[in-house]
C-alpha cells in the first residue's frame, strides 16, 4: 500500500529541485530526497536504518550507498546551500556567526573523534567536534557550513587518515581559526552576504584569525580572555636613550601592555538593553573603550623583556553579567558606534547556539552511525538542507502572514466612514519565524 505525501514532501521536492540538477545521476536524485525527508519527518532516530524503514523500507542500501559509499562529489550541493542560505537570510545587516559544535562518540575508530571538550556535554569526553559557520538576520538562523575539525593524534596518524577516508587536502593539522577562515572565503567565492563576522574567545584569542578576517576587510566582533594585553589609544612610540655609541635603538611604545581587564576596571559601566527575550528585556552592565590590540611583530624592549607591539585600533568592550560573571571582546566596528550597538552586535552570536541544538534534536545531525569523513559530511549536508528548508517554510509563512494582515489593514482603512480618526497606519508584526531566542547567559529585565 501506497504511503500518503504530505503537503511538505510536495514543497520540499519543489525546493530540493536546484539541488537535485547539480546530482545528475538518477538514482541519486530520488535518494536526496529520502534522506532529507527522513531528517526532516517523525521518528525520533535518524540514521540510515531508521529512516530507511519509515520512508524507504525497500531502498535500505541504495539509501545507505548514496550517504556513505557513493561516488559523487558534494561540493555543488554545498555551493548550492550557500545560495539558498543567502537568499533566505542574507544582507548587509545579517551576521555570520563562527562556532563549534560537538557530537558524543563512542569507541576510537569514527573519524575525527577523540577526548576534546564537549559543549553539548559541558566537559572533556569523547566526540567529533564540528567547526560551524551561521548567517543570521533578524533573529532568524540558517547554518551554512559545517567542517569537521581533526586533533592531533588524527593527523599524526596517517593510517589512520587513510582508513577513514579523510581527503588529502584535509590531512594536515589545521586549527579551529585556520579552518574557519577557510570556510569564510568558501562564502564569500559563492556571494553570501553578510555584515559583521562573531565569533567567542575560542577564535577570538587567535590574533591570526583577527587578521585574518581584518585582511578580507571584514568587520567583526569577537570574545577574548580577560588577560590578553592590548594597549590604551593614546599609546605613542619614542626613542629609548642609550648610553655610549652604540646602534641607535628601534622606536618602542612610550607604555607596556594591560590586560584587558584592567584597562576596563577603572571605566564606566552602564546598564544597557538590547532587546526582547522570552522573559521580556535582555539586558546586563557593559563598559568600552577604544584599544590597540598588542598584536603586532615582538619586539626586545629594553629592561623590559620581549612585548608585542600595538596593532590596529579596536573596542575593547566588557560584559557584566547578573551571575556576576564578567566576559570580555574586542571589535574592529566603527569608532562612532555607541554602547547599546556594540553590546546588540556582540549578543547575536546566541542565536547560532539555537540552530545548533534544533539540528540535533529534531534533524539528528548527531545521529550518522558511520565512520568515514565522507559519510559524516555527506549527513552533515543534508541536515543543513533540511534545516534551511524549514526555514524556508517558516519565512514564507510569516510573508505570507505580513500580506493578509497588510491587506486587512488597507481594507478596514478604505471602509472606515468620513471624518474617523486615521492611525499612522502601522502594524506591530514579529520580525521572526520562530520564537525569540532566550540564551543561557542572558538575563530578562
Amino acid at each position: 500500500m501506497a504511503r500518503a505525501t504530505s503537503d511538505w514532501q510536495v514543497e520540499l521536492s519543489g525546493w530540493l529541485e536546484p539541488f537535485l540538477e547539480r546530482l545528475g545521476h538518477k538514482s541519486r536524485r530520488r535518494m536526496c530526497p529520502l534522506y532529507v525527508s527522513g531528517l526532516i519527518g517523525p521518528g525520533d532516530r535518524k540514521s540510515v536504518q531508521p529512516m530507511a524503514e519509515r520512508f524507504a523500507p525497500n531502498d535500505y542500501d541504495q539509501l545507505h550507498h548514496f550517504i556513505a559509499g557513493g561516488v559523487w562529489d558534494a561540493a555543488p550541493l554545498e555551493r548550492e546551500l550557500l545560495i539558498q542560505v543567502d537568499r533566505l537570510v542574507g544582507g548587509s545587516d545579517a551576521v555570520l556567526v563562527i562556532d563549534d559544535t560537538a557530537v558524543p562518540k563512542k569507541g576510537e575508530h569514527s573519524v575525527g573523534v577523540a577526548p576534546q571538550y564537549c559543549s553539548s556535554l559541558g566537559k572533556t569526553a569523547n566526540c567529533q567536534t564540528l567547526v560551524s559557520l551561521t548567517l543570521a538576520r533578524g533573529e532568524v538562523p540558517v547554518v551554512a557550513a559545517l567542517r569537521l575539525f581533526l586533533p592531533e593524534n588524527w593527523t599524526g596518524d596517517p593510517a589512520r587518515l587513510k582508513r577513514t577516508g579523510v581527503p588529502i587536502a584535509y590531512r594536515e593539522a589545521r586549527t579551529k581559526p585556520e579552518i574557519a577562515l577557510a570556510e569564510i572565503d568558501r562564502l564569500i567565492s559563492a556571494g553570501v552576504r553578510f555584515g559583521c563576522v562573531l565569533a567567542d574567545a575560542g577564535y577570538g584569542i587567535s590574533a591570526p584569525f583577527r587578521q585574518g578576517l581584518t585582511a578580507r576587510k571584514l568587520a567583526w566582533a569577537v570574545g577574548i580572555p580577560r588577560h590578553l594585553k592590548m594597549y590604551p589609544v593614546g599609546v605613542q612610540f619614542i626613542r629609548p636613550r642609550t648610553k655610549g655609541r652604540g646602534r641607535p635603538s628601534k622606536h618602542v611604545p612610550n607604555i607596556l601592555p594591560k590586560p584587558a581587564e584592567d584597562l576596563l576596571a577603572k571605566v564606566k559601566w552602564r546598564t544597557v538593553s538590547w532587546r526582547n527575550g522570552t522573559k521580556g528585556r535582555l539586558k546586563a552592565r557593559f563598559a568600552a573603550i577604544r584599544v590597540r590590540v598588542a598584536d603586532g611583530p615582538v619586539q626586545w624592549i629594553r629592561g623590559k623583556d620581549r612585548q608585542r607591539l600595538p596593532g590596529d585600533e579596536a573596542w575593547l568592550i566588557g560584559e557584566y553579567r547578573a551571575s556576576g560573571e564578567k566576559k570580555y571582546y574586542i571589535a574592529n566596528l566603527p569608532p562612532e558606534m555607541d554602547l547599546r550597538g556594540l553590546a546588540a552586535t556582540i549578543k547575536a552570536r546566541w542565536i547560532c547556539e539555537q540552530a545548533h541544538q534544533q539540528l540535533k534534536e529534531e534533524l539528528g545531525l548527531d545521529h550518522y552511525e558511520g565512520r568515514s569523513w565522507q559519510g559524516l559530511h555527506r549527513h552533515a549536508l543534508m541536515s543543513l538542507m533540511a534545516y534551511a528548508f524549514l526555514q524556508h517554510r517558516r519565512l514564507t509563512k510569516v510573508r505570507r502572514k505580513k500580506k493578509n494582515q497588510r491587506a486587512t489593514a488597507s481594507t478596514d482603512l478604505a471602509d472606515r466612514p468620513a471624518g474617523h480618526p486615521q492611525t499612522d497606519g502601522a502594524i506591530n508584526l514579529p520580525t521572526t519565524s520562530l520564537p525569540p531566542n532566550q540564551d543561557r547567559h542572558q538575563t530578562a529585565a
